[in-house]
């Protein structure tokens, strides 16, 4: 997971709450022009700038020493994950990459994900309106304006060792054929559920993922983490049977539930209303777990922002289940399992090297 030296550009400073300073780095006059008016509408931000290329965004990011910036990825003279790897080197800064969605887009997308970038964002048009947009832009800028910038670090479990600890747990996880799993993340997210799911071992239980992330770039995430993980994972369909071995990632734009006919967990998929401004939301995936898994069930919740998943979190333990929250020295943003943690819901806090770890103890321990 990328981590970076702790920043000097957070915007809260002895708890008192200031506007978070934001440069919008598009080469498009159209796109700047209405995150300007967009962003112009909430009173704790301020865009203090805009830049058409890295190149004067450079310049400008010295000069305004703004909280967050915006970055588009296709861009003149230099494309945004060359400027978004030179920046996390030398001048680290919470960044949120605007892209149009295309299969391509996509991919640099999650690449710069990984390089350091805290959120992503789909332009206006197609699935997305304006004002959708305006919404979503302003909480994620909220939510990287939160995000503690680290220095690079090693994960505290080698492959060598993931591949042990799945051995020694391999015939006791042959116990739970009806077990489920449910996780739920947002900002950092990303490369906390590759740290996680790379863990799994082939035979672990059916496992269901909520990750606040827009249409189309679900489903490259759920790609990218099929070539890395042992696991299969997908992107869900409607319907979808939740099998041992493999994990289904809620597709952006529609809410995640788990059902349940006899024996047999699969999967509902729809577009009802939103919930903590999400769409997927963590809560509607964690209550339906509640109800239809119950003490079957171990509840995952890790880095992002906000309350998303933590009254669903709740059910699940009230339920019956086992439930897990990252701790606040792993996550890029300690607010979903913060809220988890002050409501009861997690049974368990752990750092996010140890969160597969704990997953497979809760699942072969009797409680």
């Amino acid at each position: 997971m990328t981590h970076f030296t702790e920043s000097t550009h957070m915007p809260y400073s002895g708890g008192q709450i200031r506007q978070i300073k934001v440069l919008i780095v598009d080469d498009s006059a159209i796109v700047r022009k209405i995150f300007s008016q967009e962003l112009s509408k909430h009173k704790d931000i301020v865009v203090v700038g805009t830049a058409p290329d890295p190149f004067v965004a450079r310049d400008k990011i010295v000069s305004l020493r703004p909280d967050v910036i915006t970055l588009d990825i296709e861009m003149p003279r230099m494309d945004g994950i060359s400027f978004l790897r030179k920046l996390m080197k030398y001048y680290p800064i919470p960044t949120i990459i605007v892209s149009s969605l295309t299969p391509k887009n996509s991919e640099m997308a999650l690449e710069a994900l990984e390089f350091g970038a805290v959120e992503v964002l789909a332009k206006p048009g197609g699935s997305y309106a304006v004002g959708d947009m305006s919404v979503q832009l302003a909480e994620k800028i909220r939510a990287a304006a939160q995000v503690r910038m680290r220095a690079p670090s090693e994960p505290a479990q080698t492959p060598a060792a993931e591949r042990k600890i799945n051995q020694e747990v391999s015939l006791a996880l042959k116990r739970t054929t009806h077990k489920v799993i449910a996780m739920g993340a947002s900002t950092g997210g990303t490369e906390a559920l590759k740290t996680v799911l790379m863990g799994m071992p082939l035979n672990s239980p059916g496992i269901v993922v909520v990750q606040h992330m827009p249409p189309r770039f679900t489903t490259t995430f759920a790609a990218r983490l099929d070539s890395l993980c042992q696991i299969e994972v997908r992107e869900a369909k409607d319907g979808d049977s939740v099998l041992p071995g493999t994990a289904l990632i809620a597709p952006g734009n529609f809410h995640l539930l788990l059902k349940r006919v006899g024996g047999t967990y699969y999967t509902e998929v729809n577009t009802g209303p939103l919930v903590y401004h999400q769409r997927p939301s963590v809560d509607v995936l964690f209550e339906s777990v509640a109800r239809h898994a119950g003490a079957n069930a171990v509840g995952v919740i890790m880095t992002g922002m906000g309350r998303d998943g933590a009254s669903g979190m709740l059910e699940m333990r009230k339920a019956g289940a086992r439930t897990i929250a990252q701790d606040e020295a792993s996550c890029v943003v300690f607010g979903m399992p913060k809220e988890a943690i002050k409501m009861g819901a997690a049974e368990s806090v752990v750092p996010l090297n140890d969160i597969s770890r704990e997953v497979l103890r809760v699942l072969t321990s009797e409680k």
